[in-house]
């Protein structure tokens, strides 16, 4: 099936993968992180446009469906204690103004899972609510890519709307467990500068349990406990160095972070390892996006 879509808050392009590989055309994309631009521009031959908020809606491209992994740091600012009463001052205004003009029959929104709990639910109930008031039947979920064959624990909420009251569900779990050791790299192959210290090395050892399983990825929490886990914890934009380390003896490589939000090994690396980090840590995980998509084309007839 043919049909367009736009890329907001695109980051490096999960979104666009997912719905290109169920068939779409990418019109628009819009992304204000430069490093991230550079990264969507190696990989889809075109550089994204900037700032959301200084893009006129009126200049978009018609298309079909609208795509945004929007920001959640905005939601913990607004309002005068009042909490999200409005949705103006926030980056989910820029889409509502889009929706609103634009008019497209569907859409895909993606956050944090713990959006429908801010504020005592009341945020998330006025998204909901300023999405129906558009005139979309408004469906939502939240769903860990655990469950969509990738051995990283990554639960995120999902929005989904459509112009038409249509019949719609979200997929399911796959059924399989995710194997941690086909996103891994051989440690002989990996540069000494991805090992850690002796010094963290031993500490790593003294906190986590003894008979850890192997492959595994450390896990240091906020109050220093360390989860040896088959398969990782959610990537983190703003995670130190040291959050998770394979084996507890070294960090993921730049393709093992791509692996773990469903990248393939063709998606080219073209900003440094700082960069990369927060570029995974930001993006959506490609394999459950696209179960999605599947599920939304399906249930549409354009």
């Amino acid at each position: 099936m043919n049909f367009r879509f736009i890329d907001l808050f695109a980051g490096i392009g999960g979104m666009r993968l997912a719905f290109e590989n169920v068939g779409g055309k990418c019109v628009f994309s819009s992304e204000w992180d430069i490093y991230a631009q550079n990264t969507y521009e190696a990989n889809f031959g075109e550089r994204p446009q900037g700032d959301i908020t200084k893009i006129k809606p009126e200049t978009i491209p018609e298309h079909d469906i609208l795509l945004a992994g929007f920001p959640c740091q905005a939601f913990s600012i607004c309002g005068d204690r009042k909490g999200f009463l409005d949705t103006r001052g926030t980056l989910f205004f820029n889409i509502e103004e889009i929706l609103k003009i634009k008019q497209p029959y569907a859409f895909l929104l993606e956050n944090v899972k713990n959006l429908k709990s801010h504020d005592r639910q009341r945020t998330f109930k006025t998204i909901i609510k300023h999405l129906e008031n558009l005139g979309y039947s408004v469906h939502h979920t939240v769903l860990n890519s655990l469950d969509f064959g990738i051995p990283q624990k990554r639960e995120r909420t999902i929005i989904v709307g459509f112009k038409d009251n249509i019949q719609f569900s979200f997929p399911k779990p796959i059924g399989i467990k995710p194997n941690l050791s086909t996103i891994l790299e051989n440690d002989r192959d990996i540069d000494p500068k991805y090992f850690v210290s002796p010094e963290i090395r031993k500490k790593r050892l003294l906190k986590v349990k003894p008979n850890y399983p192997i492959p595994s990825i450390w896990h240091e929490n906020k109050s220093g406990n360390i989860s040896a886990l088959e398969y990782s914890c959610a990537l983190r934009a703003g995670a130190s160095y040291n959050y998770l380390l394979v084996n507890g003896v070294r960090r993921l490589t730049p393709r093992e972070l791509l692996r773990l939000q469903g990248f393939s090994d063709r998606f080219k690396i073209v900003v440094p390892y700082t960069q990369i980090r927060k570029q995974t840590g930001n993006t959506v995980t490609v394999p459950v996006i696209e179960a999605v998509a599947k599920q939304m084309i399906a249930s549409i007839k354009f």
